[in-house]
């Protein structure tokens, strides 16, 4: 694969999210014409946490609209209703024919005449049941693998809709987001594979240190925070 087709570049501002009360950046709309894309990701993009959110390691946040029609088929209402168009995930890009099965960490990619590379996958929390209106909607999305992914600014530039990303070099073809997303989720205590992630020079600091404090304790971090956010919830 050397080129995807892009389809849609999305922006959005802070707003209430659905009844959790909390201001988000999730709701994206498309954009006509280039937008520039800095270190920190789209001119006119927000995120409201910025903990947890954007920053260098998570600029640009790319979602596969290849994945919109399984989760039309499989949501209870009122879920579908945001699936009508990309942005439904929060995502800045979104194409068909690239998946967490088909992109690598540290792939590095021509958008417009910026130069991407992908950083790690999306971990899902809970504002993606609010966005939604389908509670447990952040544990499905992580139990699915249809996550999404993130991508740092090599170099600054602008991008467009009707684009085409571009593959330009695949330095760790052994590691597409697929395999660290199994890892983490469905066989979460592999320790040749954590030891592997550990020293993925090219993944996002954050993760290689998950991996590594998964190797030192030999448990699996709580994800109830993450994915339920306040109140009672199963971890």
């Amino acid at each position: 694969m050397t080129g995807v087709g892009i389809a849609a570049v999305l922006v959005g501002g802070l707003a209430p999210l659905g009844r959790s009360g909390a201001f988000s950046g999730i709701a994206k709309a498309p954009v006509d014409g280039p937008v520039r894309i800095g270190p920190l990701g789209l001119a006119g993009d927000a995120q409201a946490d910025r903990r947890h959110h954007g920053g260098p390691e998570k600029a640009v946040h790319h979602y596969a609209f290849d994945h919109y029609a399984s989760w039309a088929d499989t949501l209870p209402a009122p879920g579908p209703a945001v699936l009508g168009a990309p942005g439904a995930f929060g995502e800045n890009l979104s194409s068909t024919g690239l998946t967490e099965a088909t992109i690598c960490v540290g792939d590095l990619w021509r958008a417009g005449t910026a130069l991407l590379q992908v950083s790690q996958a999306r971990q899902p929390c809970w504002k993606l049941d609010h966005r939604f209106g389908v509670p447990g909607m952040a544990r499905r999305v992580q139990a699915s693998g249809r996550t999404g992914w993130y991508y740092r600014v090599i170099e600054p530039g602008a991008v467009a809709a009707g684009e085409t990303l571009r593959l330009i070099d695949r330095p760790c073809p052994d590691w597409p987001l697929a395999r660290l997303l199994r890892a983490f989720y469905v066989d979460r205590l592999d320790r040749d594979v954590l030891a592997g992630i550990a020293g993925l020079a090219l993944l996002s600091p954050s993760w290689r240190e998950l991996a590594a404090r998964r190797l030192e304790s030999g448990t699996v971090e709580a994800w109830r925070p993450r994915l339920d956010g306040p109140g009672p919830g199963a971890g």
